[in-house]
């Protein structure tokens, strides 16, 4: 149990890792997706090439939209995108990079059932068996346009009574055939070589500029997450306090059984780090939803850490401060020390 609980506890923490996961399952989805799937040709001349492509190029494309969908980075770049310049400006390059990397992610399971079906053949056959020129096979002699592609049009269907004993169909079939898994190596293969190309050219470009815009979309994401976490916490605490605050006639009740609750978790909330940070009312907290969208802080923490710290000078610099500390410890040491002389 340890185990799962700490790679769930990574996958939770790694959006990317999360995201490659999530293609992966979508891609083994579409292969099975396939295979389960009962094709059947219709073998008529004008809805064999529709039906085909239909079934080659339907499913990709909802597989496309699923992972555009499932991917969260989608939405924060579309966020990121049209959100006001406000207090810190946009970076194109941070939307390119995003998007770029959500394309590629998005892509993976469509290609997968394109190349599987493409190195099945089915599909193919299908679509195509009305283009072959006939001149090329036998068993097409002294026969009518109309009747050849009829003809041809069964050649999917090994069933059928036209074509179950004609040794054209089996000629066909396997011509198609051989294009299509053709089609399909050829994918595969200038998949490989653009992915090695990339992998190996990546350091003859500016580094400097890839670190850059990796580092702020991943800070993107994470501030995204962070404050959702924060909105999160703040709208706990502040439904706890309005729910006290409305039974506050039954309060010492509700504090004592808690609905037999242990006494433990009962008075746990005086330990508890408050999460409101001064927004206490209704109108406050969409001042600053819509302050957030509306006008984003800049990238620069130096300016919260300079106040701080200036805070601490203005502290120390207070002789006060430290007398009123003094003081207010002064009867305690008369108290000890009377307590002593009895």
């Amino acid at each position: 149990m340890d185990r799962f609980r700490m790679i769930f506890q990574y996958f939770q923490s790694n959006s990317e890792s999360v995201m490659n996961g999530i293609c992966g399952l979508l891609a083994l989805a579409s292969v099975k997706m396939y295979t389960s799937f009962d094709f059947n040709c219709p073998c008529l001349p004008k809805y064999n090439m529709a039906y085909g492509l239909g079934i080659m190029c339907l499913p990709p494309m909802a597989l496309f939209l699923c992972g555009l969908i499932l991917n969260r980075q989608s939405l924060v770049m579309l966020e990121e995108w049209k959100r006001p310049t406000g207090g810190r400006k946009k970076d194109l390059a941070i939307i390119r990079y995003m998007c770029s990397s959500i394309m590629q992610r998005a892509m993976i399971a469509p290609v997968i059932w394109i190349i599987v079906t493409l190195l099945d053949g089915k599909c193919f056959v299908c679509a195509f068996s009305g283009s072959i020129d006939p001149e090329k096979f036998v068993g097409f002699a002294n026969i009518t346009p109309t009747q050849t592609q009829l003809l041809l049009s069964k050649v999917p269907c090994k069933d059928d009574e036209l074509m179950k004993n004609n040794p054209a169909r089996k000629a066909i079939s396997r011509y198609l055939k051989c294009w299509s898994q053709g089609l399909g190596w050829s994918v595969l293969l200038i998949l490989i070589v653009v992915a090695f190309l990339a992998r190996s050219l990546r350091p003859c470009f500016n580094q400097a500029a890839f670190l850059q815009t990796r580092y702020w979309s991943n800070y993107i994401d994470i501030e995204q997450k962070i404050f959702d976490e924060t909105c999160c916490e703040h709208a706990r605490d502040f439904a706890h306090k309005c729910i006290l605050h409305f039974f506050e006639s039954m309060q010492q009740e509700i504090k004592l059984r808690r609905f037999n609750a242990p006494m433990e978790e009962v008075d746990r909330g005086e330990g508890e780090e408050d999460h409101l940070r001064g927004i206490t009312d209704q109108e406050q907290m969409n001042e600053l939803l819509k302050s957030w969208y509306y006008s984003k802080p800049p990238l620069d923490v130096s300016q919260a850490t300079q106040w701080q710290q200036s805070v601490g000078r203005e502290r120390l610099s207070m002789p006060w401060a430290d007398s009123l500390s003094n003081r207010g410890n002064a009867p305690q040491k008369a108290k000890t020390s009377r307590q002593t002389d009895v």
